[in-house]
């Protein structure tokens, strides 16, 4: 059932996602890596789920994803330091990284997400389409950014 609903809100919106792209999920919170990593494998990507941030470049420089869906509150290393690390690294900085957060909504986070090589963020409780939208915009697979306004 969730298939068939992902799909027809996929048909509706116009979404259309190539399959094998790799996206890195990471995210300490493992409920919401487990339902992300199930959202997005429905979609045709190719999903490496991380909830570890330690561990995150060094996954990244093996797999090498198409992009990072990437939240910034963890510790001991917090989604900036992570993406401050791929935007400084020789084989990662053109992976586009999207940041997930509910915490860090000021101006001045936002600043400082795009220092650190961020390329758009979006705002936790998210609704999938949106994000599948976003992922799709960073991708450059769509030529605007929406937001989807049904469940």
């Amino acid at each position: 059932m969730i298939s068939t609903r992902f799909e027809t809100l996929q048909d509706q919106q116009g979404v259309t996602t190539k399959t094998n792209y790799r996206i890195m999920v990471v995210d300490d919170n493992i409920e919401l890596l487990e339902e992300l990593e199930n959202l997005l494998k429905l979609g045709g990507y190719e999903v490496t789920a991380i909830s570890d941030g330690t561990e995150v470049f060094d996954i990244a420089l093996r797999n090498k994803p198409d992009l990072i869906l990437l939240d910034l509150k963890m510790s001991p290393k917090s989604g900036f330091q992570i993406a401050d690390e791929v935007r400084n690294s020789l084989f990662l900085k053109n992976t586009p990284v999207i940041a997930m957060t509910g915490f860090f909504t000021e101006k001045q986070h936002f600043l400082m997400m795009k220092l650190c090589g961020i390329k758009t963020s979006i705002l936790k409780p998210f609704k999938p389409l949106n994000l599948i939208n976003k992922i799709e915009f960073a991708l450059g697979n769509r030529l605007e950014e929406y937001e989807a306004d049904g469940t």
